[in-house]
């Protein structure tokens, strides 16, 4: 039997110390870990300065397969390239194993002076993406099932996962990742070290005695108590328990969950408890962690003429009596777009093309957020014209740069109450895709652990 499922098997909630890998001693960490393969899609640039700065070192570049690549002619290749580099840096002692445990996570960016996270790895059994789920473990946004076999083709003959998937508990009274910070004089420090292109600094601390193990369990197993979840949602039994909710990585951690189901079909009934593609590595983070903030995700339409875009959004909305308008300065248009908020039902869209800022106005909108309203249009200029790409975008810079090309258009997208996220996805489902961003491009997480998946 798999020893780290031996050793975790009893719980109730899927959760997973697991045997982790780590890069050794000898490693340069700030060129060893890099960010999210999902971030700078639109800014090939950046994925240039990280290979510069990187060169032959030792680094999760190598074993990741970063998204503004996708579309490329080599995927085969840089896939066969990512496997041999997994296999080397497991056979060449590059990374090492540190047997059941957890890492607790002191993150700094130049945004907060610390967001905390704890690494874990959880049962996929546990997690359904589909709309309807009312798994343990849920998606808070839509799975857009045609994203999947790109990134399948990535990990299906991976020996090794690296996780930069954050999942959210909702954790009021701070009973799960708040405590071990009080104790963390006594864990051993695996790392402290600053993060590459500016992302600010990380520490983490290896967690592997029985005891506190075992009241990690025991707070998120009470997290997850029916009598507890009902009082705090106003929910009855009909409503299953939430209580992992995917904050990133959604299409990543459903990647997982359909390359398990696709080796399960191969293992007699038996072997299926026990192997190790079963679970998946996550970072957990408590929603009420001062760190943690929700930014919006802002939409750049690229190959469009933005009067095409905007006439199509109006002709899309007719039945919510929607229009738009173009300003000379940008302050002019922030000015009347607070003037036009007064009416709370009202959606207000602010856009920048080429020829300057305006705001799309829907009076009487038929989605509860804004970025509902949108992506639904969105979702169709793509189904009828192949040549229309759309990026989702962090950062106010980054929309003006991109969306103020002849060609393009951006719009800007507000930001949602993190404190709503769990109740809303109990009671209503999943949110639109892209409803909302935890940080910004360079607070999300970077590649550091690792883990076998393969036998």
């Amino acid at each position: 039997m798999n020893s780290e499922i031996k050793y975790n098997k009893h719980n109730k909630i899927g959760v997973l110390a697991p045997d982790i890998l780590m890069p050794n001693k000898e490693v340069d960490l700030e060129k060893w870990s890099v960010v999210a393969c999902d971030q700078y899609t639109s800014q090939p640039e950046y994925w240039g300065k990280v290979s510069s700065f990187v060169g032959d070192s030792p680094s999760t570049l190598n074993l990741i397969f970063p998204e503004v690549y996708l579309e490329e002619d080599n995927t085969g290749e840089r896939i066969k390239n990512i496997n041999n580099s997994m296999k080397k840096y497991i056979d060449d002692g590059i990374v090492i194993a540190h047997p059941s445990c957890f890492i607790l996570i002191d993150r700094k960016t130049s945004h907060t002076e610390s967001r905390k996270g704890l690494i874990m790895a959880v049962d996929l059994e546990e997690y359904d993406y589909n709309k309807g789920s009312q798994t343990l473990i849920r998606a808070t946004e839509g799975t857009v099932i045609e994203r999947l076999p790109p990134r399948i083709r990535v990990r299906q003959n991976a020996s090794m996962e690296l996780p930069h998937v954050m999942l959210l508990i909702d954790d009021p009274e701070r009973t799960v990742i708040e405590p071990l910070m009080q104790k963390i004089s006594g864990y051993e420090k695996l790392y402290d070290f600053v993060l590459m292109m500016d992302s600010g600094y990380l520490k983490g601390y290896k967690i592997d005695d029985p005891q506190t193990v075992s009241s990690i369990i025991k707070a998120l197993e009470n997290l997850a108590d029916r009598e507890v979840f009902n009082r705090k949602y106003g929910v009855d039994n009909e409503k299953g328990v939430l209580l992992f909710a995917v904050g990133d990585g959604n299409h990543s951690l459903a990647t997982a969950k359909a390359c398990w189901e696709n080796i399960k079909k191969t293992l007699k009934s038996e072997d299926i408890e026990n192997h190790p593609a079963r679970y998946a590595l996550v970072e957990l983070v408590n929603v009420h962690d001062d760190g943690l903030v929700f930014e919006p995700i802002h939409r750049v339409v690229f190959n469009v003429n933005f009067e095409n875009v905007l006439n199509g959004l109006v002709d899309f909305l007719c039945d919510c009596n929607a229009s738009y308008r173009m300003y000379e300065t940008k302050e002019q248009m922030q000015k009347d777009a607070g003037d036009l908020s007064k009416n709370k039902k009202a959606h207000i869209l602010p856009f920048i093309t080429n020829k300057g800022y305006g705001l799309v106005v829907v009076d009487n909108p038929k989605c509860n957020l804004e970025v509902g309203t949108l992506q639904a249009f969105l979702d169709e200029l793509v189904k009828n014209d192949s040549t229309v790409k759309i990026d989702y975008i962090h950062g106010d810079d980054v929309v003006y740069s991109l969306g103020s090309k002849k060609g393009n258009i951006g719009f800007y997208l507000p930001s949602m109450n993190k404190n709503d996220l769990f109740k809303t996805v109990i009671l209503d489902g999943v949110l639109p895709r892209k409803t909302f961003s935890m940080g910004e491009a360079d607070e999300k997480r970077f590649y550091l652990e690792c883990r076998k998946i393969s036998l």
